[in-house]
């Protein structure tokens, strides 16, 4: 692991920079990324996944590292012509962030933009249901929180995720994702303490599931059956 040489606190392995079909699956990403944290982190350090795919990367990091895992429910909005493409996301405090200069560029109307916001919104509230009910966020004041999801494609979503747990007087935040495209690290690296990302990929084009050679889409119920596990009770 060394420090990748456009930033002074993004580490990175630079064996796996520009490759792609690094990871056999989230499982095989989470172990690598655990190894990069290991003797980085305390005890005290919360592993806070994002549904859905962050979810099965984050539960092995804090399995190897002995750390409690937890969720921050966030969720891009999406187009309404593409479900794949987001202008924006929604976190579970209530924080929204929005792309303005797409939304300009795309000419996307003030109506579909607010809708796009409600339709998340409501995305966000029915996921903390199903997945955390009645329990309460864990106290993370104070706290070292790694944020993981399983990539970093346009950086939205981990950018709200940050400003969102920023909100709760943590102590820093790290974040940690297997592979993450070069100009998104950009985006997210003055708003956490450190970056872990395993495999970075410059270039126009990036696509998160190119890193791994099994991918498939997470299930809310995947997601909540690995919560089921490490909590040692349902969701």
């Amino acid at each position: 692991m060394v420090k990748h040489p456009d930033f002074n606190n993004v580490y990175h392995l630079e064996h796996l920079n520009e490759e792609i079909g690094v990871f056999r699956d989230r499982n095989d990403a989470g172990n690598v990324l655990a190894d990069m944290l290991a003797g980085i982190v305390d005890s005290n350090a919360l592993i806070l996944g994002i549904p859905a795919g962050g979810v099965p990367v984050a539960s092995v990091i804090a399995k190897h590292l002995g750390l409690v895992l937890d969720i921050a429910v966030v969720s891009k909005i999406t187009l309404p012509w593409n479900m794949e493409a987001g202008y924006g996301a929604v976190a579970f405090d209530g924080t929204i962030g929005l792309n303005e200069p797409l939304i300009k560029r795309i000419r996307l109307s003030k109506d579909i933009v607010d809708e796009g916001i409600e339709k998340t919104s409501r995305k966000i509230k029915h996921r903390i249901q199903m997945l955390r009910g009645e329990k309460n966020l864990p106290d993370l004041e104070q706290k070292i929180v790694v944020l993981v999801d399983d990539g970093l494609a346009s950086g939205f979503t981990i950018l709200v995720a940050l400003e969102a747990i920023s909100h709760f007087n943590v102590k820093k935040i790290l974040v940690a994702v297997p592979t993450g495209r070069l100009e998104s690290i950009r985006k997210i690296v003055d708003r956490a303490e450190t970056i872990f990302c395993a495999n970075i990929r410059s270039g126009h084009v990036f696509a998160v599931a190119d890193a791994y050679k099994e991918w498939s889409d997470v299930s809310e119920r995947q997601v909540c059956n690995i919560l089921q596990k490490a909590r040692g009770q349902a969701c």
